[in-house]
């Protein structure tokens, strides 16, 4: 079986992707530093995968010689799948420093233990922020790069020094620029499990749940049909699912950068998704204006054909299925993992 080391792999969508290869037959070791999860995720994804072990190792990626150390005792690993960074827009607006740090330096230890222990496929968790306000939408992977926040810089810079390295290493490279992932498993056994939400689907299963009292809508003046912000949500599950299927695909052409927008093409409203919520939940979700976020943009959505046709991915799961199992979770995990 090939190894997979995935950073930041106890999260999100780190978790539903270490699922994701357990049932593809891939072995899998985590390195995760818990700041913003916890182990109960990978020990529910070993029995949603009927067993299967998951190599654990608590490390930052800011401690070189500890990550070092994880690929010398996991010889041979095959490929990297780069998840862990700091991933709040309004944070990394207030934090900068913190966020450049965090992110850049982490990464840069990340690459060169690759080096030192000769692993040259990664797959890297990038963001749809790179792009800032786009000119047009749908968005093409050759659209201009301009992120708006310190956050989408930190996963720009990420990108080029992975396309640099690519040249000249000739490593195997796939950048993956995500939407907006939410949902959860099928089960309700793994999902989003935020201290404090940062996006919108966790906030409003958490008033759905009565956890929380109202979700704020940031902004009702956008051009955009409704005058909130239009964004292109992704099923995690089949996020996940395009992380397998880039190995693949980096284990079968020749060395090079490949980059792929994962989203599905289709933009909803935050007005949209609360009475989506509404309606699939069965509870009354309150809902206040409040003023913009700095860094936030009226509509961001896909054109994930090169993905399509490229990787022979396709997004399966539609707005239905994303806020459905993301109540599920909500509703059998009241207190996510705790």
């Amino acid at each position: 079986m090939k190894k997979i080391l995935v950073t930041g792999g106890a999260g999100y969508i780190g978790s539903h992707t270490c699922l994701e290869l357990l049932n593809s037959g891939y072995e899998v070791v985590v390195v995760d530093d818990l700041s913003n999860s916890v182990t109960e995720s990978l020990s529910r994804v070993e029995k949603l995968a009927n067993g299967k072990k998951i190599s654990f190792y608590q490390v930052d990626l800011l401690n070189k010689e500890a990550l070092h150390d994880v690929f010398v005792k996991e010889a041979n690993v095959h490929a990297v799948i780069h998840f862990a960074a700091k991933k709040a827009v309004g944070e990394s607006v207030e934090k900068p420093l913190y966020y450049y740090s965090n992110n850049i330096t982490g990464s840069l230890n990340l690459f060169e233990v690759m080096k030192a222990n000769n692993v040259d496929k990664i797959v890297f968790s990038s963001s749809a922020t790179v792009y800032g306000d786009p000119e047009t939408v749908p968005i093409k992977e050759d659209a201009r790069i301009g992120a708006t926040n310190p956050y989408g810089h930190t996963k720009a810079m990420m990108e080029q020094i992975l396309m640099d390295t690519g040249k000249a290493t000739d490593w195997g490279v796939a950048l993956l620029r995500y939407f907006n992932p939410v949902g959860a498993h099928e089960s309700g056994t793994i999902g989003e499990d935020p201290e404090y939400p940062n996006n919108l689907l966790p906030f409003v299963s958490q008033v759905a749940a009565g956890i929380r009292e109202q979700v704020a809508i940031f902004g009702d003046d956008y051009d955009t049909p409704d005058g909130t912000g239009v964004r292109d949500y992704i099923h995690v599950v089949d996020l996940a699912q395009a992380h397998v299927k880039s190995i693949e695909k980096l284990d079968s052409q020749d060395k090079g950068t490949l980059i792929y927008n994962i989203g599905t093409g289709r933009g909803y409203s935050v007005k949209e998704m609360i009475e989506a919520f509404r309606r699939i939940s069965g509870k009354e979700i309150k809902a206040v204006v409040a003023p913009r976020r700095e860094g936030d943009i009226g509509e961001c959505t896909a054109d994930a054909s090169l993905a399509n046709n490229d990787l022979g991915w396709h997004a399966k799961y539609d707005l239905d299925d994303m806020i459905a199992s993301a109540w599920k979770w909500q509703s059998q995990n009241p207190n996510g993992y705790k």
